[in-house]
């Protein structure tokens, strides 16, 4: 079953974002993921099958295997246990969807890189450095860095967000925050980056959302999805070039070939790269998780 909306839903959505429907139950929020795809900051007409049942079902596989690092907001996964009548909508909510906790989310993105791609590698091609950090001579692209390094972002209302250094981050939010928020961070990228090599995969990069929830720092949103992190084949892993990804990078490089400014509206995608992108999805969930979609 596709879902490009929750229209079916008698209830009114407090936010949409791009691929996400929001709605507020008072005391706790449910987080509802559309097959809606985007890139560029662009959302496509076409769906994707499972990428929504993918996104949701992988951050609460994730959520559950690293509560010993952090809190996190998920109250539910069981669309028969949600409140206020929106237990009727199980079989469509099933797979794609959480109850979480209110948070008071704290105004950064929370990335961490641990491999010379995306913007990183435009900063270190520019000034030899990633996150404000010097970087050795010399690294190309796809590179290990020394360690993983914490490389905070804001968080703008609209368009790109902004790179910015820890120090940065800390005349921001304060110094205890942005501590709290960078160990947490490294802390995350470790134990998962360190278990996806046992399934063959390398974790470039993630990002993080953080909020507090009764004053306790707690991660947020989604984690390690495909869409908020880099997962690359490791038997195929060869600095120098873009990697085989697992994630919507696919979509991306199909669109670089061709003549599009990368405004709305978005062009229209062949079935072929429908499904190729869907398969990317699935691939990467039942390969980290041992189950399928």
């Amino acid at each position: 079953m596709l879902i490009k909306d929750t229209d079916f839903i008698d209830k009114p959505v407090l936010a949409k974002g791009k691929v996400r429907n929001i709605y507020d139950l008072g005391d706790s929020l449910l987080l509802i993921v559309t097959d809606r795809i985007s890139a560029f900051d662009v959302v496509f007409d076409e769906l994707i099958p499972d990428k929504g049942k993918v996104l949701s079902s992988i951050s609460a596989f994730w959520f559950d295997f690293t509560k010993d690092i952090i809190p996190n907001h998920v109250i539910t996964t069981d669309p028969k246990e949600y409140p206020q009548g929106f237990d009727k909508y199980a079989s469509e909510l099933e797979g794609r969807s959480m109850l979480v906790k209110k948070a008071e989310m704290l105004p950064a993105e929370c990335i961490v890189r641990g491999y010379l791609e995306g913007s990183a590698l435009k900063e270190y091609k520019a000034s030899g450095t990633v996150g404000g950090i010097k970087m050795p001579e010399g690294m190309v692209q796809g590179d290990k860095l020394p360690e993983p390094l914490f490389t905070p972002s804001t968080k703008e209302e609209s368009g790109h967000d902004i790179n910015i250094t820890y120090e940065q981050l800390i005349e921001k939010i304060g110094e205890e925050d942005a501590k709290a928020l960078r160990d947490a961070s490294l802390a995350l990228y470790k134990k998962v980056s360190e278990f996806a090599l046992t399934k063959g995969l390398i974790l470039a990069d993630t990002k993080f959302e953080f909020g507090k929830v009764d004053g306790v720092l707690t991660v947020c949103d989604e984690m390690f999805t495909p869409d908020s992190s880099r997962f690359w084949d490791a038997a195929d892993y060869e600095p120098g070039h873009a990697q085989k990804s697992f994630d919507k990078q696919f979509l991306r490089e199909w669109l670089e070939t061709l003549d599009w400014d990368k405004t709305y509206p978005a062009p229209t995608l062949p079935q072929e790269i429908i499904d190729k992108t869907a398969e990317k999805y699935r691939e990467c969930y039942s390969r980290l998780t041992g189950k399928e979609i």
